[in-house]
This record gives C-alpha cells, sequence and structure tokens, in this order.
C-alpha cells in the first residue's frame, strides 16, 4: 500500500463514526444487509485483483487520470494565487460521479446482484449509476424529485436513454432528500436483491467509507500532479459541499498535511432563514438524518428542514460525517456561496477559460475568485472543478433571461 492509500485508510472507522458523526441510525431489519455490504467492501477494498479490475475501467472507460490546469487567464485577471483546476468534468458522464459507481457497480458484481437503485439530484449521479448498469447489463432505478427532474430534464432523457427507469418522487420538497427517503424505502423492501448505490458521502455505514474510498483517486491524482507540476503542495484546497463527495475525495489524501488548507464551500442560496439555502454546516446542528448523524438543517419540530439552491446537486440537508468531523475538530473550514455569486462565476471561468462549469462547481470557482487577489503570487489553489455544466446551460438561459 502507498504511503497515500495509507494516509486514506487511517481514516476509515470500523464502527463507522467519524469522531461523534456517522454511524448506524437504521431500522434493525436493514442492519443486516448494510452489514453484508460492508463486509464484502472490506474484502474487496485492498484486493489486488479487484484493484486492477477498477483501475483499468478507470483508466480505459472513465479516462482518468483527470488533468489538473492551471487556469492562467482566470488567476492572472484576478491578481494573487494562482488557480488550478482538477477537471473532473472531463471523465465521462462528465462529472466526478463516476468514480464512485464504477467502483460500487463492481462491488455489486462480486455480491452477485443485478438490481441496482440509487438517488439523483443534478442527475449526474443518475447517469453515471444507468451508465455502469448499462455497462454490464444490470436492472437501474433512479429515484429523482419532481422538482429536479423538471430543471435537470437533459439528465433524465439521459438516464433513459440508458435502459434506467426514473422515478419522479412527488412527496414533500420534491428534490434530494426525497429521493433518498424514497430509495431507502426500496432498500428497506428489496435488500436481499438489490444494491443501493449511494451517489454521496453520507447515509449509514459503510457508505461514507465506500465513497470517500472511491472519490480518494481525485486528491491521490491532485497530489501527485502538485509534486509534478510545481514541485510542491498546494496552499488550498476548494471544494463545492452539499453531502460532500468531490470534497472528501479531494480533502481525504491531504488529511495529514496539515500545511495544505481544505475549504468546503456550501449553498448560500438566497439567504440565511431555513428554506432559503443548504449550508447544512454554516446553519446546521447536529442530528440524525437518514441513517447517520451529521450537521444538518432542522426546522422548529425536529425535522430536516426546506432547502434552496440553484444547484440542484447541493439541494440537501444534511452533509457527510467526514465533513462534520473536519469542520468539528478545524481540519477544515467551510463557508457559503449564494446563488447569485455562483451564476457569476459559472459565467466568468466559461469567458476566461473556456470552460463551462457545472453549477455545483461554480460555488467553488467563486469562492476562489475571492480568495486567490487576498493570497500570495506564489500561493497556489486547486478547485476541484467536479462536473460539466451542460447539464445546467438551460436552467442558466432561463434565470439570465427571465427579465427581458
Amino acid at each position: 500500500m502507498s504511503k497515500v492509500e495509507s494516509r486514506r485508510a487511517e481514516m476509515s472507522r470500523v464502527d463507522g463514526f467519524f469522531g461523534e458523526f456517522g454511524g448506524q441510525f437504521v431500522p434493525e431489519e436493514l442492519k443486516p444487509a448494510l452489514n453484508h455490504v460492508a463486509a464484502e467492501y472490506l474484502k474487496v477494498k485492498d484486493d489486488p485483483e479487484f484493484l486492477a479490475e477498477l483501475q483499468y475501467y478507470l483508466k480505459d472507460y472513465v479516462g482518468r487520470p483527470s488533468p489538473l490546469y492551471y487556469a492562467e487567464r482566470l488567476s492572472k485577471s484576478l491578481g494573487g494565487a494562482k488557480i488550478y483546476l482538477k477537471r473532473e468534468d472531463l471523465n465521462h458522464t462528465g462529472a466526478h460521479k463516476i468514480n464512485n459507481v464504477m467502483g460500487q457497480v463492481l462491488l455489486a458484481r462480486r455480491m452477485g446482484i443485478k438490481r441496482i437503485i440509487a438517488e439523483t439530484g443534478a442527475g449526474q449521479h443518475g447517469v453515471a449509476t444507468a451508465t455502469v448498469c448499462a455497462l454490464f447489463g444490470l436492472d437501474c432505478t433512479i429515484y429523482m424529485g419532481e422538482e429536479d427532474t423538471k430543471r435537470q430534464a437533459l439528465n433524465v432523457f439521459r438516464m433513459q436513454l440508458l435502459g434506467a427507469e426514473v422515478v419522479a418522487v412527488k412527496t414533500g420538497a420534491k428534490t434530494l432528500k426525497e429521493a433518498v427517503d424514497m430509495a431507502l424505502e426500496d432498500l428497506a423492501k428489496n435488500y436481499r436483491n438489490t444494491y443501493y448505490m449511494l451517489g454521496s458521502a453520507v447515509g449509514p455505514y459503510p457508505y461514507p467509507d465506500i465513497v470517500r474510498d472511491f472519490q480518494s483517486v481525485i486528491g491521490i491524482e491532485a497530489r501527485a500532479q502538485s509534486l509534478e507540476q510545481f514541485g510542491r503542495l498546494p496552499d488550498y484546497l476548494i471544494a463545492c459541499v452539499g453531502g460532500g463527495s468531490n470534497a472528501i475525495g479531494l480533502f481525504a489524501p491531504f488529511y495529514h498535511d496539515t500545511s495544505v488548507k481544505f475549504i468546503g464551500v456550501e449553498p448560500g442560496g438566497k439567504g440565511c432563514h431555513v428554506g432559503e439555502h443548504a449550508a447544512s454546516i454554516t446553519y446546521g446542528m447536529p442530528a440524525i438524518i437518514h441513517g447517520f448523524k451529521c450537521f444538518a438543517i432542522m426546522d422548529e419540530n425536529g425535522e430536516p428542514g426546506l432547502t434552496s439552491s440553484v444547484a440542484a446537486g447541493l439541494d440537501y440537508p444534511g452533509v457527510g460525517p467526514e465533513h462534520s468531523f473536519y469542520h468539528a475538530s478545524k481540519r477544515a473550514e467551510y463557508v457559503t456561496v449564494t446563488d447569485i455569486e455562483a451564476l457569476k462565476a459559472f459565467q466568468v471561468l466559461s469567458q476566461m477559460e473556456g470552460i463551462i462549469p457545472a453549477l455545483e462547481s461554480s460555488h467553488a470557482v467563486a469562492y476562489a475568485m475571492k480568495l486567490a487577489p487576498t493570497l500570495a503570487e506564489d500561493q497556489v489553489i486547486i478547485v476541484n472543478l467536479s462536473g460539466r455544466g451542460d447539464k445546467d446551460a438551460a436552467q442558466v438561459f432561463e434565470l439570465l433571461n427571465k427579465d427581458n
């Protein structure tokens, strides 16, 4: 095992906790299914044959490694630190989500399971899941909030084109939380013949560990690329945080490199009141949601509160337990970016670098644009460009032209 892989493994928790966060707060009938997934994962996570198969698909199917690109025009226009982009948008299917689902689908095949279910918000996890199910000939059902199916209609079509059944969830706020609720209900009924391919570093143990490990390819590559390209580690890592899979994938391999500062950017939406944002760490409190303990947005009745974000993939009332631990232990800083700031960054990166970012990733770009001018010219920021903005083009067009 390499030194970087050892760093990653040290953060695993056999009991599923990161400090006080995480765990497995689920009905007793679900625990055997989750523990079976955990046991099977522990068998394969360091198995050379499994890892070789995963590496083959990541290289020849997904297209890894993704580049670490110096955004020169953007950096020089802002002044201050150099901004590098970890180009997860160049992966097959257009986002970081494929890293995780490729690992999980190979795990599901090892377990002999032929039916896959998943939840999705922005649709990128759903598209990635449908993609690998098509690749391996597996039955695929994707749960998606009805509101998200409207603002991400292109991704709904992509999932259907790939052979998946897309179920529009019409309860509650009709967004990502309700999609997760429905997927968990399906799992509870069908866990004997179904694998739940959870898309973010959230949920009950073992999912935060599984997703973190499969997404850590981002940080492992970024660390090696930094040493190769500019001879040292970066000063800052910046990534958007909803559930937090792209961010934890970038951060975790740098965990013990204390000179490297982590900044997670939450969706500040339209304001600081419940229902106006989806910033679980900034405005939330420790609570149990969807089978695990994390910082979560709660309403006055102690239930998960309504959320709002221009980016469907960030529109979730909780955050991964490892991020909750990073916040509580002060290993990472979590900040907010508003919808308006994210939309501005979406346009600036497009015009400055010819790269159209996902609205989720635009939150990270927006904060980097604030931070860079405050730093010295010899400092380096790596922004995880977690996805491309094709899926958001129609939505942004409407937002920018709604008053015309």
